[in-house]
């Protein structure tokens, strides 16, 4: 029996500061407006995928974080076709490296994440960007993966690449010009850092798609922001980033997020994705920002409960050690801090007085400490496959 090819890959999770909420038109995933993100560091959190291929294979099948899923399911169906049809126009306009009998082989795809689903931290965007990446890897098939990457999850585009990336919204029907698009590389911005901190409460109550759709039929606050308030912010981040100006970039987020949550409770019925933690959290930063008469710290939320702070180097072992104050952790048990090491501090009294909240026991779990990292990239130690030789899910999954 042949031995299958098989390529692993990585993707990185990324975080939107001006966010995505709303299509257009929901089969293609095209936004109602552009987006902003910002890639983290895949040495804290990433997705890893293996893909097969062989003549031996008899359908295609898809194991995700140790368990056999649908492969029918229609947003991986559009990741499979479009990279297939990607390899048969290569083949077909006669590129040498292109391998046609390869072209009808099925495929087994195997995807771990390393950090909880629970956490809600845009699993499918680094999902689908690494299925999407792995792919065209086996393929051949080079050139513009983001578009491919946005039909199996919209914000999965954006993790096509590392650094600070905007999704452009497009205007054509198809969606050949909605792409992502780096802005700046993960050099560009060192001494910036991300703290996510992962609040108890794990579920959320209304999933992404369904809030959406319900958001884009019944918010009118959501068609002001898309046509009136994100062009400008889209133009003002990318400065802010260009320049490295972390006030506005740290007011442009806050602002942004505090308007998409407006937005869900515009909707009707209205999207509760924050609850008693973060609204704490907030308080927690503008307080801290406060007591220092300038911003030296940023919250963001997606659709759920979990707080992104992004912060300077030097500022996290202080905000930290708040952080463990006011959010007072379960002792027994796992680390709080995850990620990349941070320096321990005392807590200035002052800065306690002045931030003056009530201590919420156990409302965060834990931080994880990471940075702005790179793009998808390619594994080439065999060993690091999740597919062992014969292109079956190895036992240890």
């Amino acid at each position: 029996m042949e031995k299958p090819k098989t390529v692993t890959c990585t993707a990185p999770v990324n975080i939107a500061v001006i966010k995505y909420w709303g299509k257009r038109n929901e089969e293609l995933i095209l936004p109602i407006n552009s987006s902003l993100s910002v890639t983290l560091h895949q040495d804290q959190l990433k997705t890893t995928t293996t893909v097969a291929t062989s003549r031996s294979f008899q359908e295609d099948r898809i194991w995700l974080n140790g368990k056999e899923e649908d492969i029918t399911h229609p947003r991986l169906q559009s990741c499979l076709r479009e990279i297939r049809r990607l390899a048969r126009k290569r083949s077909k306009d006669g590129d040498p490296a292109s391998d046609s009998m390869k072209l009808s082989h099925k495929v087994h795809i195997c995807s771990v994440n390393d950090f909880p689903t629970a956490a809600g931290l845009a699993s499918s965007a680094a999902g689908f960007a690494c299925l999407v990446y792995t792919l065209a890897q086996v393929f051949g098939v080079e050139g513009e993966l983001s578009e491919i990457a946005r039909q199996g999850s919209g914000s999965a585009c954006r993790s096509m690449y590392g650094g600070f990336v905007q999704w452009i919204m497009g205007e054509e029907d198809d969606g050949k010009d909605s792409l992502a698009q780096q802005v700046a590389p993960e050099t560009h911005w060192p001494e910036l850092r991300v703290l996510v901190l992962v609040a108890s409460a794990e579920r959320k109550p209304v999933g992404s798609t369904s809030g959406m759709q319900t958001s884009v039929q019944t918010s009118r606050l959501l068609k002001h922001r898309a046509e009136s308030v994100v062009p400008g912010r889209m133009v003002e981040m990318i400065e802010a980033v260009q320049r490295r100006d972390f006030a506005a970039f740290a007011e442009l987020t806050m602002k942004d997020s505090n308007q998409f949550h407006a937005t869900c409770l515009d909707t009707y019925p209205p999207i509760f994705y924050l609850n008693s933690v973060s609204q704490q959290v907030i308080n927690l930063v503008h307080r801290y920002n406060g007591h220092y008469k300038e911003t030296r710290l940023a919250y963001t939320f997606d659709a759920g409960p979990n707080a992104v702070i992004y912060t300077l180097q030097q500022h996290v072992p202080e905000f930290v050690q708040a952080v463990q104050h006011f959010f007072p952790p379960e002792t027994n048990g796992g680390e709080f801090i995850k990620g990349l090491p941070i320096e321990h501090v005392a807590l200035p009294e002052e800065l306690r007085q002045a931030i003056g909240l009530e201590p919420l026991a156990k409302g965060i779990s834990y931080i994880i400490s990471t940075k702005v990292g790179p793009g998808p990239c390619v594994l080439e130690d065999p060993t690091q496959h999740l597919l062992g030789s014969d292109g079956w899910p190895k036992k240890t999954l």
